[in-house]
């Protein structure tokens, strides 16, 4: 699932992805779908395979793993990896397999005879349901981080929007750099926040810098969301419409248990590395001011 998260976004750097269904040729790229249906034929293969709402088809291969969140699953051939019913039933056909686990949400799956599956059959934990408490505060929560991501995005597209399409370029010609730098922000962060508290004087300091880690890891998300719905939604349409693209991808996988988190912690730190990019790159290719004579 790690892999199938970092594909999720980072996709926009390595396969053509589309609003609208298609089917797939034998690339092997990752496809991800916003609305329609995937048919992968017999002979043709895919990577990771992502559709958020519309029936999905493999006669073919798929290399990666199948997630589906609203959709009817069909399996003909080969998945290597997992496959994610998450609404729908899925069905494996005699004489498909499937390498992973086979994950539903709603439906239990069919699974006929003569085909294989090498992984589990199981279904999504989504939270002790019985507890009303519990899943009403998990509720809660998911709403909240949703309604301050979309608003802090709105207000970067209306105060920033330059920084924004820098976060762009510097994810799309220098991802390398982005996801090492990421890595460094989220983890070095707190590490010199604790550092600075075991020492008197630094204590200040330490409790800021781990109140400001909250808001650095909400910017670093919602920058995120930005570039996975340029990706999918380009020039000429509007910046508001790839934001929201993006974000509504993020927070549907955001119910995904496991899954969900692994997302949010490829998107903080994409979304925190393309930042500090992009920063780096403007202040080194600021003009020089001429030295007065």
């Amino acid at each position: 699932m790690g892999r199938l998260a970092f594909v999720l976004l980072l996709i926009f750097m390595a396969a053509p992805a589309s609003a609208a269904g298609q089917a797939a040729d034998d690339s092997g790229d990752d496809r991800v779908v916003i609305t329609g249906p995937v048919v992968i034929e017999r002979g043709q293969s895919a990577g990771d395979v992502v559709v958020l709402d519309g029936r999905v088809f493999v006669a073919g291969r798929v290399r990666g793993d199948l997630v589906v969140v609203n959709g009817v699953v069909r399996i003909a051939g080969v998945v290597d990896g997992d496959v994610y019913s998450v609404a729908e039933r899925a069905t494996v056909l005699a004489g498909a397999r499937v390498g992973g686990d086979l994950v539903y949400g709603d439906e239990r799956p069919v699974v006929a005879r003569g085909a294989t599956v090498e992984g589990d059959v199981k279904r999504v934990d989504a939270g002790d349901i019985s507890d009303p408490l519990g899943f009403v505060g998990a509720a809660a929560v998911w709403i909240a981080v949703s309604v301050s991501a979309l608003i802090l995005g709105l207000l970067l597209l209306w105060l920033g929007p330059g920084a924004l399409g820098a976060a762009w370029e510097a994810a799309r010609t220098r991802l390398g750099a982005t996801i090492g730098w990421g890595l460094l922000l989220f983890f070095g962060l707190p590490i010199l926040a604790v550092i600075a508290l075991v020492t008197l004087v630094g204590i200040p300091f330490g409790v800021g810098l781990l109140l400001a880690l909250l808001p650095l890891y909400a910017l670093g998300y919602t920058t995120s969301a930005w570039l996975l719905g340029r990706r999918l939604v380009r020039p000429p349409t509007g910046r508001v419409l790839a934001f929201l693209a993006g974000l509504a991808i993020l927070r549907v996988l955001a119910l995904i248990p496991i899954l969900g988190g692994i997302v949010w912690f490829v998107a903080t730190v994409v979304g925190l590395g393309a930042l500090l990019v992009a920063t780096w790159r403007a202040r080194s290719e600021r003009p020089r001011r001429p030295l007065a004579a």
